[in-house]
């Protein structure tokens, strides 16, 4: 048996024909300069064959596709490798029904768990549960009251709860056989002179059926059985032992129906419990738990007026306008006052409609002549609404109001999604939904103190066991904050990416080459720790663990550490460095070694400088936060700091960075999110939000389409002496339009190819040979180059070809500033990775002109990057704040935090365990903060590099 993973000749993108030798059932890093190769030796050329050799044992048609699949995987041999596993960064779903709990399947043994136990109560009466009681429970619960006990057997009579009289009561009653009855605590004769007596509301009818008193012999419990067979019989399943000397009343069902209002239960299954069946799903929200409205704060500017274009998302709309003031002229609104003075009843007539038709006289466009006709005014917020009913996602309309779009939770599931009697179904007394909403370490917490009866413990075994094991495992990863509910489409690539470390942690599968891609992002230094410790669970069972990454944390952990370099792609490609932690820190030619070893460090020129001003935020209770009050400075950098799940999103990126954007853009001060006041904003002019989404979700987006670069390019192209004897103008150039382009694949280069059960899978066009364009449009040449070959130029060479061109040269120089240099200019945006993506939005920003009075709020731009990048995103951050900018930075690596004029520590742990503000100063002052984790870590961080 081999020993190592022996890879031959690796040619993939922009390695040297390297050789390695990885050893098995190691934790080995594979680590380097962003687009040195580390990901073409770890994901495109070991995980790709592994993913060809396991397609070979598929079907005769996955076969025949495996050629087109791997065509860029060049190597000569692999040798010693086992299946292969890939835990990326990708974000799991963005489907709003995916939830944390679906995708590790803990959900699905929630089902389970209240299928098999689950206490129903009755929606209407939740006191009251709906429990199936047989005859012989019922002799037993009387037996047990006691020998000389005395009691009515009753049947209830539940159609006369509500409008009935004496009378009708009587006839019932006579009618049925009978002579008593009961109404509450009183006995009634059919004989009794009664009729015009009235009936209590709400009253509890009964038919007396016997009365008895409790006895040990054998002919009192036949008499009984009796009794309580015909009581079910008359009260249609339902009947009630009423003891005389207590009066207390108990209520029995045949069939676990209420006895108060008849609600019966019904047979559980996990269908019941699934928010995507119509069996379970709330039928309000068809099981999202949450509604689209359209709040008056975000599509109003109450400091115009009507006239004005308060109504934001109808600027420019002339036919809604026209009947909004037919609708002000008939209830006298003025529409020439600011929106904020109109009376409550006036606004109330703006956002939600009149019933009133009345005239309108509109002129249609191109027509010469106008037309009355009648109408109803729908309001904004009705007219919003229908629209967003009647409109497909992608269209036109649905892009420009997404601004305007509010989620708000459902007021009748509460957000659980789940219909009520899904939701009055109990275990240890809470609903699943309930259950959903803990974290997972709350609901650990729950489950070990759960309580079971003999046979539900033994019926549950199973269930509970793979429940604890997988909150186990997702507690192992640094998830204890996140809850079993939160939607897949929240989180980030990071936690996305340790969701699935922790799924296949529980799978215990052997023998597997797993390889993760920088599994430390988004966690605290806090974390690594625990982290690490499950990472090396996986190769304790017999597994091989290559991880692409940049932490110090792990590379120290690690068995066997592979640096590739030097450079960024045709500059790297080569292995500087292969050896254990201890060999590479001492090994001359690894750049990683140098910064491990602290010879080399991520410096800035310190300049100690200070706040220009502040951004005031008072109140801020989003998701975990605690009323938090905070400045943000302004004109400094700044680093917002905390373990994972502590509310500094909830902080930047839910409350305040959603508020700049609508105050700069559009004027509204109207804070966004839970809190009170924000102040200060006026001190800049310009908010630019750089996150982590993709720049584009298909084929057809590249960096060079994203920056506009590309209309430049095909401009030049068009140009040339051979395009303007063609004809052809700049759209001939345009992979996304006919002409120019090849239909065979529509100008995307590459074919879907449907797995079904695997991944869709992207092979080169046959047509173009990914090329993109038709032969003739190919046949073009600027500098002896077509605009495919330009398209496959990296940023770095894109920068000598176009180096007369300013308008090119500086996006590209920017590009390359930021890290960039080895990406090609048309490489699709679905395969960049989040921190590449991040960098390419700044880089477009950085591209243009911009004022001083700019607050750059970017979300761990770190992302994947190798110290010597961190260093040159430092430079590039820190030349923003010297022309009077504002950087505001989401952030775990030390490099940075450390190189930052303040700091903001929000904690002290995640969940509802976080959410409060730790510190708040000038950044090495958070050593002073004895709880602060991030100052913990950073006493440490500058101990080594001895700052």
């Amino acid at each position: 048996m081999s020993h190592s993973i022996e890879v031959i000749g690796a040619k993939t993108h922009n390695l040297k024909n390297i050789s390695v030798k990885i050893p098995k059932n190691k934790l080995v890093v594979v680590t380097g300069v962003s687009g040195s190769g580390k990901s073409s030796l770890a994901f495109d050329t070991i995980y790709a064959e592994g993913q060809r050799r396991y397609l070979e044992s598929l079907s005769t048609y996955a076969r025949m596709i495996i050629s087109s699949i791997n065509e860029d995987t060049k190597v000569d041999e692999i040798r010693g490798l086992s299946p292969t596993i890939s835990i990326d960064q990708k974000t799991t779903s963005n489907n709003p029904r995916s939830t944390v709990g679906t995708i590790t399947e803990i959900y699905d043994f929630y089902r389970l768990l209240f299928t098999t136990i689950g206490t129903q109560k009755c929606p209407n009466h939740p006191e009251i549960t709906l429990k199936k009681h047989t005859i012989s429970e019922v002799i037993s619960f009387v037996k047990h009251l006691g020998e000389g006990a005395k009691i009515h057997v009753m049947a209830p009579i539940p159609f006369f709860q509500k409008d009935a009289t004496m009378e009708s009561i009587k006839r019932y009653v006579l009618d049925s056989g009978f002579v008593r009855f009961q109404i509450n605590d009183t006995v009634y004769s059919v004989a009794d002179a009664i009729d015009k007596e009235t009936i209590p509301e709400n009253a509890k009818i009964s038919v007396v059926i016997d009365r008895l008193v409790v006895k040990e012999e054998e002919s009192f419990g036949k008499r009984l059985r009796d009794s309580l067979e015909f009581a079910y019989k008359t009260g249609e399943d339902m009947l009630e032992i009423y003891q005389i000397d207590s009066k207390e009343r108990e209520s029995f069902s045949a069939k676990a129906s209420c006895p108060q209002c008849g609600t019966s239960s019904e047979t559980l299954s996990i269908s019941n419990f699934s928010f995507n069946s119509h069996y379970g799903a709330c039928e309000s929200c068809d099981g999202l738990g949450t509604k689209v409205t359209f709040l008056e704060e975000k599509i109003i500017n109450g400091n115009l007026t009507l006239e004005e274009g308060a109504i934001l998302p109808w600027t420019n709309h002339v036919y809604y306008m026209e009947i909004l003031r037919a609708a002000a002229k008939k209830h006298k609104i003025n529409m020439n006052v600011p929106y904020n003075t109109l009376s409550k009843k006036a606004r109330e007539i703006v956002l939600h409609g009149c019933s009133e038709e009345f005239e309108v006289f509109h002129t249609f466009e191109g027509a010469n002549e106008g037309k009355m006709y009648t109408t109803r005014y729908e309001g904004v917020v009705g007219n919003l609404t229908r629209r967003y009913h009647e409109t497909e996602a992608n269209d036109a309309f649905m892009k420009r109001i997404s601004q305007y779009i509010t989620e708000m939770e459902c007021d009748v599931c509460n957000g659980h999604r789940l219909k009520t009697s899904s939701l009055h179904v109990f275990v240890g007394g809470i609903n699943i939904g309930e259950l959903s909403n803990k974290s997972v370490l709350h609901s650990l917490e729950f489950f070990r103190e759960l309580k079971f009866s003999p046979s539900e413990k033994t019926i549950t075994k199973g269930i509970m066991k793979n429940i604890v094991e997988r909150l186990e495992f997702l507690s192992g990863v640094g998830l204890n904050y996140m809850t079993i509910s939160r939607r897949a489409g929240t989180i980030s690539g990071g936690e996305s990416q340790r969701i699935r470390l922790a799924t296949q942690i529980g799978t215990k599968l052997e023998g597997i080459t797993y390889i993760l891609d920088e599994p430390s992002i988004g966690l605290h230094a806090r974390d690594n720790g625990m982290l690490i410790e499950n990472i090396k669970k996986l190769v304790a069972v017999g597994n091989s663990v290559i991880v692409v990454e940049h932490d110090e944390d792990i590379m120290e952990a690690s068995d066997y550490i592979l640096d590739i370099g030097p450079g960024a792609g045709k500059h790297g490609g080569e292995v500087m460095a292969q050896g254990t932690y201890e060999e590479i820190i001492n090994n001359p030619a690894s750049d990683t070694g140098l910064y491990l070893s602290g010879k080399k460090q991520v410096l800035l020129e310190r300049r100690n400088r200070t706040p220009i001003g502040y951004i005031d935020i008072e109140g801020a209770n989003e998701h975990n936060l605690k009323d938090v009050n905070v400045k943000i400075p302004l004109g400094v950098l700044t680093t917002v700091t905390g373990v994972s799940g502590s509310g500094k999103s909830s902080l930047i990126m839910d409350i305040l960075a959603p508020y700049l954007i609508n105050e700069l853009s559009t004027g509204n001060m109207v804070p966004v999110g839970k809190v009170k006041k924000i102040e200060g904003a006026k001190q800049l002019d310009k908010v630019i939000l750089i996150d982590q989404s993709p720049i584009g979700r298909t084929p057809h987006s590249n960096i060079a389409t994203y920056t506009g670069m590309f209309t430049h390019v095909r401009e030049v192209f068009a140009a040339s002496l051979e395009a303007q004897k063609r004809g052809y103008g700049i759209g001939r150039f345009s992979f996304n339009t006919k002409g120019g382009r090849c239909e065979t694949c529509e100008g995307s280069g590459v074919k879907k190819i449907e797995m079904h059960f695997l991944p869709d899978v992207y092979i080169e066009c046959e047509g173009c040979r990914g090329s993109r364009y038709n032969p003739e449009t190919l046949e073009v040449k600027f500098k002896g180059k077509s605009i495919a070959e330009v398209l496959r130029m990296t940023v770095e060479e894109a920068l000598d070809f176009f180096t007369a061109f300013p308008r090119i040269k500086r996006v590209l120089e920017v590009l390359n500033d930021v890290g960039l240099g080895y990406i090609e200019l048309g490489q699709s945006a679905p395969t960049l990775s989040g921190g590449e993506a991040q960098r390419i939005k700044l880089a477009f920003d950085l591209s243009k002109r911009s004022t001083s009075q700019t607050i750059y709020v970017l979300d761990e731009p770190s992302t994947g990057l190798h110290f010597s990048d961190v260093q040159k995103l430092l430079l590039i951050l820190d030349r923003l704040v010297e022309k009077g900018n504002t950087v505001l930075v989401i952030e775990h690596n030390l490099d940075i935090i450390a190189n930052s004029d303040y700091c903001i520590d929000i904690g002290l742990e995640g969940g509802d365990k976080g959410g409060e503000l730790i510190f708040s100063g000038i950044t090495r002052d958070i050593l002073k903060e004895k709880r602060s984790y991030t100052g913990q870590a950073l006493k440490k961080y500058w101990e080594k590099n001895k700052k």
